[in-house]
């Protein structure tokens, strides 16, 4: 590979090439690009989406081949071979290898397909190259792998809705939705905007390593590939939004992440009819896309009395403050602790014969990475009732290697499992709901 100056440098070009076709992409809607293929096929893209790749470190594909496998050999010489192959047009992906991912803790399982290292070189390449040109059209309640938008925006944004008395949420839950997208019409939606046959021969070879239908769980463009297909329903929504606008102030509000998808209704009675209109116009936007609306887990809550919604592992509801005045909460859904609590036993379990500190390296990781999402709204108590079961575990996995009973109380407190056994303490929820609206 090249030096780290030239890296630098091929870095910077890369990201102005991408800025142009953002630019260019937003001040142009109906725009068509092409030439974009040249710039997949470049070294310094083809490095990037490498670096990109490594960075999320990652299983091997169903090629058995490993970053360190491709280090020992030269990552230059791998990232010739694709360059060569993609400019000479020989470049055929292969299978993803499956893998089946427990939900929640429960019975069901997600299938993740994990590309080969080649092919997720290939998709990242191609994504850096086209997520400016797709950015430009994507809406803003859309919060779904994008740069510079995270989950938690999406939760603060449901979260001022509901201080702003949209207390009416539709919830429509998808079926299987990735694994259904239809591939004729995702590149069609893509060909509105690209005008490169060579692009769009790459994204069809990568769609039909895929399958029939469906974008991949674990391909690397395949969260880009399902923002592109609902585009179309967040449009729809962001209509909505302005013909119910007075002034600043919008009679409905939505946030969408990926599949999860909820919109927030005003709750005044001059609105009501939204709450026929808003679910009726999405089942017609996603019938156009042949996405099936799940009934059984679909639902419309009304939050003024009493009931709860779920939205990217919270659990929503809307309580009285002291002041009186109404307020959102958000908490940890149930079955995402009794997930999380079921992933640590299984470590307490599997290594229950191991050192205290081998255990500890184990489930540190689990915990900061579960309360990091989770340190939002209003998590104290579920991150108490946590921790005190996480410490409770370690002392009895102490006194059980020392052949004695009990937990230990006096002789490991809070502060020493954290100061002499480094078990991660951090349990503070780092910011609150917005303000509350007048009573």
């Amino acid at each position: 590979m090249e030096g780290k100056d030239d890296m630098t440098k091929a870095s910077v070009r890369l990201q102005d090439l991408r800025r142009g076709i953002y630019v260019k992409a937003k001040a142009e809607p109906s725009w068509r690009f092409w030439g974009l293929y040249v710039h997949v096929c470049k070294m310094e893209t083809l490095q990037e989406a490498y670096l990109m790749a490594k960075r999320n470190h990652g299983a091997p594909g169903i090629d058995g081949v490993t970053f360190e496998d491709i280090e020992t050999q030269g990552a230059g010489a791998f990232l010739d071979q694709i360059r060569d192959e993609l400019t000479g047009r020989t470049y055929v992906p292969l299978r993803a290898r499956k893998k089946e991912i427990p939900k929640d803790g429960g019975s069901k399982v997600r299938v993740l397909s994990i590309p080969a290292i080649r092919d997720r070189v290939v998709q990242g390449a191609l994504k850096l190259i086209l997520e400016p040109i797709f950015e430009a059209d994507f809406q803003p309640g859309s919060y779904g792998y994008r740069p510079k938008r995270t989950a938690h925006q999406a939760v603060e944004r449901v979260a001022k809705a509901i201080v702003q008395q949209k207390t009416c949420v539709i919830d429509l839950d998808l079926s299987a939705y990735f694994d259904t997208v239809r591939h004729h019409l995702l590149l069609d939606k893509v060909a509105l905007r690209v005008r490169d046959d060579d692009v769009m021969h790459l994204l069809r070879l990568i769609l039909k390593a895929s399958g029939k239908q469906g974008v991949p769980q674990g391909g690397v463009i395949s969260p880009l590939l399902s923002n592109i297909y609902l585009t179309e329903v967040d449009r729809m929504l962001e209509r909505a939004k302005t013909v119910t606008t007075h002034g600043e102030y919008s009679a409905v509000e939505y946030a969408r992440f990926a599949d999860d998808l909820v919109v927030l209704v005003d709750a005044h009675p001059r609105h009501a009819w939204l709450k026929k209109a808003v679910p009726t116009r999405l089942r017609q936007e996603l019938a156009k896309l042949q996405v099936e609306v799940n009934e059984e887990k679909s639902t419309t809550v009304e939050l003024a009395r009493g009931e709860s919604f779920g939205f990217l592992g919270f659990e929503f509801r809307r309580i009285r403050a002291r002041s009186g005045a109404w307020r959102p909460q958000y908490t940890p859904k149930l079955k995402k602790r009794t997930a999380l609590l079921q992933k640590l036993k299984d470590v307490f379990r599997r290594f229950q014969s191991q050192p205290v500190g081998r255990v500890i390296e184990l489930i540190n990781p689990i915990l900061r990475g579960w309360v990091n999402y989770f340190a939002v709204g209003h998590s104290s108590r579920c991150f108490s009732y946590i921790q005190d079961w996480v410490e409770k575990k370690i002392r009895r996995h102490i006194r059980r290697a020392q052949k004695r009973h009990g937990f230990g109380w006096k002789t490991w407190s809070r502060q020493r499992l954290g100061a002499t056994l480094g078990l991660f303490n951090s349990y503070r929820v780092r910011s609150r709901a917005p303000k509350v609206s007048p009573a």
